[in-house]
């Protein structure tokens, strides 16, 4: 039987084609199986309590969906992340994109985890302009940028403003008027600041380095030699360790939990923490709610009656903050395309969400587009924050007191992050070189003067290590 032609040939693609023709004036289908491949990455993010991953997860969601390309959402603690990638990137099963703290980018890029050709490329796809100049400084390698900027926050001195006002305390903007107060608070029956103490708690090197900051002092001098063993670093260690064993925890046994459960309470003063407490202070988390005597008949108490001073200064220096940034990495292992697309999608399409899963303490390090250059500033102040309720930060805070915060999170710094020691800052908070020592002094096990010995020869030790490898 002869044909004289196909009166219909359709090809549909999907996760099945099916052919359908006409062949001698019989109808003919034929189904063919078609395989569609589409790419999965894999993410890591420190970002791990569950209503953060949920927000997160969303966002994956709709990048799936525009691009077809599959992310599989990894939460890792912030604290043993340098452990599982060394173990991963020894084994060969790098993550494609990580979201991480400055302190790790410097280690990780030296050690060939960080793809900087890659970070490079969506930087300026994105336009470098259109990024924190600082944010981009701190992660300069020879090859470009080792990661990506995505957000940041300062740390703020928060204090309860109320109390200072009845104690006639003055502001808490030097290491003078710090000590005063919490001499003050403690003789008023409270405690006069809250801060970390756990020498195995990366949080004790963030608020102790904000004091070193604020003195003065530098991880190393302009040629690459370590300059910790000073008399502004033992000034700021005996300062320190003094507040904590005096006017503080009176243990070494304190993290960021204990400060914000303290001072949530009513029975701090001052603590150190970032402002991704903002939102606890204000009652918008039932699992973190203010407790205080007064929070009963208001829960936004605290929050009306803090103070706040982001940066402070030491007898021999300042005034300096304590900051991080958070950084977008595409590893070696990455599918380098695949990877790229996400992290561009993740700062532009999905930037905003990003920064409201936790708006008050993801200050944005793209402030826009080359277009309109501010988008991602404005859009951000308009974001609200909170879990179980959701508000603007400005219902709880006044106008002056977010933009002491939005102008803080734009000015941060941290030891050696000026000098270009990426490498070595990574390393010391891997070794919990400051946790260590500062632990020991306020446990009356060394001096102000053997801790700082003590951290400059540790610091020294891991440099030599890291020069010959």
């Amino acid at each position: 039987m002869n044909c004289n032609k196909y009166e219909r040939i359709g090809l549909v693609l999907t996760f099945i084609a099916t052919l359908t023709l006409t062949a001698c004036g019989s109808a003919q289908v034929v189904t063919v199986e078609v395989p569609v491949t589409h790419p999965t990455i894999i993410f890591w993010s420190t970002e791990t309590q569950p209503d953060r991953a949920e927000q997160t997860q969303a966002i994956i969601e709709r990048f799936t969906g525009d691009t077809g390309i599959n992310v599989k959402l990894v939460l890792v603690d912030q604290t043993s992340m340098g452990t599982v990638m060394a173990a991963n990137f020894a084994a060969g099963t790098l993550p494609d994109v990580v979201f991480m703290p400055v302190p790790l980018v410097g280690g990780w890029y030296a050690d060939g985890i960080l793809d900087a050709v890659m970070a490079t490329v969506v930087i300026e796809a994105l336009d470098k302009n259109t990024f924190a100049q600082g944010a981009l400084k701190m992660v300069a390698v020879d090859a470009g940028f080792a990661a990506v900027p995505s957000d940041g926050w300062g740390q703020l001195l928060i204090y309860r403003a109320d109390l200072f006002k009845e104690l006639g305390l003055e502001s808490p903007t030097d290491y003078d008027k710090i000590v005063a107060a919490a001499m003050a608070l403690e003789k008023s029956g409270i405690t006069g600041i809250m801060a970390g103490t756990d020498p195995g708690h990366p949080h004790t090197q963030s608020t102790f380095e904000h004091f070193a900051l604020a003195n003065g002092v530098h991880l190393t001098d302009g040629v690459g030699n370590v300059t910790l063993n000073t008399p502004a670093m033992v000034t700021a260690i005996e300062t320190y360790a003094n507040l904590m064993a005096n006017y503080g925890p009176k243990d070494t046994a304190t993290y960021w939990q204990q400060s914000r459960a303290a001072y949530l309470a009513g029975e701090t003063g001052m603590i150190l923490w970032s402002p991704f407490v903002l939102d606890e202070l204000a009652g918008l988390r039932d699992s973190t709610f203010p407790n205080c005597s007064e929070c009963g008949d208001d829960p936004g108490f605290i929050a009306k009656n803090s103070g706040f001073v982001p940066a402070f200064s030491g007898p021999d220096g300042g005034p300096a903050q304590f900051g991080k940034v958070n950084y977008m990495g595409i590893t070696t292992g990455a599918d380098t395309e695949s990877a790229r697309q996400f992290v561009e999608y993740w700062l532009s399409e999905g930037y905003l969400d990003w920064l409201g899963v936790a708006a008050e303490g993801k200050f944005p390090m793209r402030r826009g587009t080359s277009e309109n250059p501010t988008e991602y500033i404005d859009g951000w102040g308009q974001l609200e924050v909170g879990v179980d309720r959701r508000a603007p930060l400005g219902d709880f805070y006044s106008a002056g007191e977010l933009e002491i915060i939005v102008q803080g999170a734009d000015n941060l710094t941290m030891l050696g992050i000026d000098e270009g020691e990426l490498e070595l800052v990574t390393a010391i908070y891997e070794e919990l070189v400051f946790p260590r020592a500062i632990g020991d002094v306020i446990e009356g096990v060394l001096t102000p003067e053997g801790a700082a010995q003590q951290i400059q020869m540790e610091v020294e030790e891991i440099q030599a290590v890291l020069k010959s490898e």
